[in-house]
């Protein structure tokens, strides 16, 4: 794992990606340059006040925190890192479709579809 400024890295309360989202996001980096991520971040917006936004970028910035899982790294600003902490990046593929779910315990209240929140 990289250095990371300012957080304690044994903290239980750091997201965590489980194996399902590793290999989604091992699929989707296959086609991307190498040395590409994918950036978590939390955004004001959506229905109930933030929401998640998912990007693929090749840089890492001073400040992230870099989750490292099967291969494949993820990253979390340290804004972001406030509104996970704890949660679970997961990947699901059910009757509704495919995407990346957040299970965020710092959530207070979200939408019906799950792509926003509140707290």
């Amino acid at each position: 794992m990289s250095e990371i400024a300012d957080i304690n890295l044994a903290e239980p309360t750091l997201p965590v990606v489980t194996d399902r989202a590793a290999a989604r996001v091992a699929t989707i980096l296959k086609s991307e340059p190498a040395g590409s991520m994918l950036r978590v971040a939390v955004n004001g917006g959506g229905c109930s006040g933030f929401q998640y936004a998912f990007d693929i970028i090749g840089e890492r910035a001073d400040d992230d925190l870099a989750l490292e899982k099967n291969g494949i790294t993820v990253l979390i600003d340290p804004v972001s890192l406030d509104f996970l902490k704890g949660a679970k990046i997961d990947f699901v593929d059910d009757l509704m479709g495919q995407s990346f779910k957040i299970d965020n315990p710092n959530a207070t209240s979200s939408c019906g579809c799950g792509t926003s929140f509140s707290v």
